[in-house]
Order: C-alpha cells, then structure tokens, then sequence
C-alpha cells in the first residue's frame, strides 16, 4: 500500500503537502510500536470547511483510509480528532463507527479537539490526546518517532486518508489520471470571500484559480487580490494569481502555496490593509503563548496594524512591519508565527498602496 502510495504522488491536503506514502513509511520504519494512527479533522483555519463537509458527507471514506494507513504503519489504535465545533461532522463520523465491525470499533476513540487555530498542528494535537492541552510542543521529537502514549503516530488529515482509501482501491495510475499537466488527482477546495457563491468543490489537480472561482460565479473584474491557502497564505494580485494551477509544485515557484486548499478573493473596492489587520487580530489572539516571540510580537504587529487602518499610524509604521516580521519568524516552537507574518509580508507586497494611503493619513480604499 506504502508504494502504491508513492506512486500516486499524493501529497497530504492538511496545509504541508508532504508525501503521504513518505510520511507512512516513517512510521511504519520506527521501533517503539505498536503505532497510532491520528486521523486529524481539526479544522482550526476560518476560511476552511472541507474537512468537515467530508466527514459529514463520506465518513466511511476517512474511517476506510485510517483503517488501512493503521493496517500499513502497524497501529493497533486510532484517534479520530475531529473539531469540537464541527457538530455534523463527529455525528456522522460516531454514526458510521457504530455501522462497523465490533473488531473495528473496539481500536477506535473519537476526541473532539478544541476550537483553536493552533489544535490541527500535530504535536499539539498529539499533547491534547495524551494530556488534555492543544499546545504545540517543541521538536524533535515529532510525533513519528514519539506521539500519542509515547509510540510511533502517523498524524494525517482527513482528506489525505480519504484520497488514500481510494487510491487503494483503484490504483496509483487512476489517480495520477485525475490530475492535468502534470498534477495528480483530486483536491478538494473551500471558496470563500468575495464570490456569489461560497462553498467546498473537487477539482482536479491543475486547475486554475480562475477557473474555480468562476465556477462559484466570480470575475476577474471584480477581484481585487486572492488570498491563497487560508491565514497561513499569502496574497496574490488577482491578475497574477487567476492563471496560477492548484498545484504544489507550479505555485511554489510564484512564493505560494495552496495550504489546506482555501481560495478567497476579496472585492476590488476592498482595503487589502483592513483585511489584513482583521486576520493578524485573529492570528494574535490564537497564540499558544509559549513562546515571547510569538506571543508579544504577534501582538505587537497587530497591534500596529490596528492602528494604521484605524487612522493613528504613522510613516515609519511600515519599516516597523518589515523588521518585526523578520525578528519574529523562525523563533516560535511552531509555525503559527511564521505563518503569521508570511501572510503579513506578502499583503505589504500585494496592497503596498492601500498600506501607504493609512501611513499618510489619506483615505481608505474602502471608502474612496
């Protein structure tokens, strides 16, 4: 299964894109089992819904791929951690547990991970299952070598086991088919923002964002920017961003990525700044605070932005954002902060004016 897998070149739909078939092999590979499989449905990012849209439509699906990624790795147990406020989607996956085996059933527990952005990270939902607490830990070790009770866990988000189940089922080439130019198979993607029609689709691999925000009834003309991959992704120019393939590899050469598979597009009469202060608002209030970095620096950069769109910043305000963002990054025991100011640097690139015009005093873009 492990090759078949790697031959698929599926890459994990939880926000990192690692090869699924590597990340099963690490566990399958490491002393210390038997493992545990974390089948992860946290959904923490406020942009997203596909996670819990699939566990309400197909549980089956995600309990057939954490069966067989627990069948490959060695497993004896499996942890469904499914986000306490997703209600439909831990009914229906309680539901489709009772429909299985007594055999099955007797290796699974579902736990309801707290409404944090932090809860999904995988160390911290490995200490909230063992200790109660979502709080991302330092590593190594990471959770492959020493996870949930202190064995080998393979922590995989649910579409990633949903895709697995079936690439099992059909093989590596089906769908490698499924994909175009070059990218494989199927993702799902939550369109949210500024379109007509907000919702979860399918698509295939390689196809545009344009594409898919059409497809929810929105326009070039009408967009401004896009934000893609969630919180933790970056601003594009629309004209930039509407060719651009949802594909990994085609996107990292443009500085961006497609995270847990979230396009948003804002209005052009938007402010990209008010955006942008909104969401570092949010990602500051999401601190684990552990870390003084992360806690009074995420604090401090929203603050700042808090200020220069409420009409009280100043010029050098924007030299602030750039070195703040530079003293914060990579000093966090995870990527919540870095994530952070990634998304807060490329907003300085992509809304450079809408920043200016607060710094100077001048009107909103909102408003104008």
């Amino acid at each position: 299964m492990i090759d078949t897998l790697d031959r698929s070149g599926l890459l994990g739909r939880g926000g990192a894109a690692f090869p699924v078939g590597v990340k099963w092999r690490s566990v399958a590979c490491r002393p210390g089992g038997p493992a545990v499989v974390l089948a992860n449905g946290a959904e923490g990012e406020p942009l997203s819904w596909k996670d819990r849209v699939l566990m309400a439509a197909r549980p089956h699906l995600v309990l057939d791929g954490a069966f067989l990624a627990a069948a490959s790795v060695g497993a004896d147990q499996i942890v469904l951690y499914v986000g306490e406020q997703h209600g439909a989607a831990r009914a229906a996956m309680a539901a489709a547990l009772r429909q299985r085996p007594a055999t099955q059933r007797r290796v699974v527990r579902v736990v309801a991970s707290p409404a944090r952005y932090v809860a999904g990270e995988e160390s911290a939902a490995v200490h909230f299952v063992d200790r109660g607490a979502a709080l991302p830990t330092t590593v190594p070790p990471r959770p492959f070598d020493r996870g949930v009770c202190g064995r080998p866990t393979l922590v995989q988000n649910v579409e990633s086991l949903a895709h697995a189940a079936l690439i099992v089922r059909f093989g590596d080439a089906w769908f490698q088919s499924a994909g175009r130019a070059g990218a494989a198979g199927t993702l799902l993607v939550t369109v949210a923002g500024a379109v007509p029609s907000t919702g979860v689709l399918e698509v295939e691999g390689g196809t545009t964002v344009g594409e898919v925000i059409e497809a929810c009834g929105g326009t070039r003309a009408g967009h401004r920017a896009v934000l893609l991959g969630g919180y933790f992704g970056s601003w594009l120019d629309a004209d930039d961003a509407w060719p651009l393939p949802l594909d990994t590899g085609a996107l990292a050469v443009h500085g961006a990525s497609l995270g847990c598979g979230i396009v948003a597009p804002i209005a052009g009469n938007a402010c990209g700044a008010c955006e942008t202060a909104k969401i570092m608002r949010y990602l500051a209030g999401e601190s684990a605070s552990q870390c003084g970095p992360c806690f009074f620096g995420l604090r401090a950069l929203a603050g700042a932005c808090d200020r220069l769109t409420e009409g009280r910043g100043q010029p050098d305000d924007l030299d602030r954002f750039h070195r703040w963002a530079h003293e914060v990054r990579g000093r966090g025991a995870c990527r919540h902060p870095d994530g952070a100011v990634s998304m807060l640097q490329s907003a300085l690139r992509v809304f450079e004016r809408e920043f200016w015009r607060h710094a100077t005093g001048r009107e909103c873009r909102a408003a104008a």
